[in-house]
């Protein structure tokens, strides 16, 4: 085999740690994922947790070990992420309080490791293989249970001082508002999120039963048991009062599209995570609120927002090349 040819065929391997799960991926130079993996995340224990991922990577190198040589491992965290790309000071969901994660993963593993922010990460693939890989400036908004965001400027991945720039969903947008698991009243992801929609959902079949008659239906007459999926089900059903829900999330996203715009002008605001799943239903009513909220609108150019194109394998697929850009 030649030089060239051993270059080809290096992988890195990605791995995205969630609150529930671990998924991880050995991934090639145009970010295609070539074997997956899988674990249920110890939340409560940090150790057990670095033996997952270890237990991964073992298991992808077993896969490709014939074929192909791994290199580099990149792990997305959904936590705050020191500037070294080292540490996990605080992770709300995990067990993860300055947590010295690169070390402990290239102990287990005799691999170079790099650590990013989770959403971090899947920005830097949809900039590299997906919804904005035609720009440098971008945005993506991750809209899941709650509100993650990571921003490309110029082509780099932002990052800030101390490493734990692009938390969008903690702008406050209403002052005194609904109390957000990070502390703070009133930010932005109470009222641009999954968690916002199920809210507003279930505050309808309360007061309303009649509106709310066919969420209550999919979700077996149990109030508490509405969730997003339903509300997108039943407003591509047609659902009136679902589509409502649906646009009132829409303008909360357009609006605060809007305020990052007139700090950062990017090009471009890709938007995913399970609830952008219910497409135009949702981006047409954001797109319509940011155009009406733009700070100079009708004298600047207006950034796209687009649908992400790489779903739920952006994250490892952002953290492998990262891995492999170290």
């Amino acid at each position: 085999m030649s030089e060239g040819d051993q270059a080809m065929s290096r992988l890195t391997i990605g791995v995205d740690v969630g609150g529930t799960k671990i998924a991880a991926g050995a991934v090639d130079e145009a970010g295609t994922v070539l074997g997956e993996g899988r674990r249920v995340t110890p939340a409560t224990s940090a150790p057990e947790i670095v033996a997952a991922i270890a237990d991964l990577v073992d298991e992808l190198r077993d896969q490709h070990s014939d074929s192909h040589e791994i290199e580099a491992i990149g792990i997305g965290a959904a936590g705050f992420v020191d500037a070294a790309r080292s540490h996990v000071l605080f992770a709300p969901n995990l067990a993860w309080r300055d947590e010295p994660l690169r070390k402990a993963v290239e102990e287990r593993t005799g691999l170079p490791t790099v650590v990013e922010n989770d959403a971090n990460a899947a920005a830097w693939a949809e900039f590299q293989f997906g919804a904005g890989r035609d720009v440098d400036d971008m945005i993506l908004l991750t809209i899941g249970t709650g509100l993650g965001g990571g921003l490309v400027l110029d082509g780099e991945l932002y990052r800030g001082a101390f490493g734990v720039g692009g938390e969008v969903g903690h702008l406050r947008v209403v002052p005194g508002g609904h109390l957000c698991g990070c502390g703070n009243k009133g930010c932005w992801e109470q009222y641009a999120s999954g968690s916002a929609l199920e809210r507003e959902a279930r505050a309808l079949a309360r007061s309303s039963p009649s509106q709310a008659a066919r969420l209550l239906e999919l979700a077996g007459g149990r109030v508490e048991r509405i969730e997003g999926r339903m509300v997108s089900a039943a407003a591509a059903e047609g659902d009136i009062p679902a589509r409502e829900l649906l646009e009132d999330l829409g303008r909360w996203i357009g609006e605060g599209i809007a305020t990052l715009a007139a700090v950062l002008d990017p090009a471009v605001v890709v938007v995913g995570g399970g609830v952008s799943e219910a497409g135009d239903l949702l981006l047409e009513p954001a797109r319509t609120a940011f155009a009406r909220n733009l700070t100079a609108r009708g004298h600047r150019p207006s950034l796209q927002i687009r649908p992400a194109m790489l779903g739920n394998e952006a994250g490892l697929i952002g953290a492998a090349d990262l891995a492999r850009r170290r």
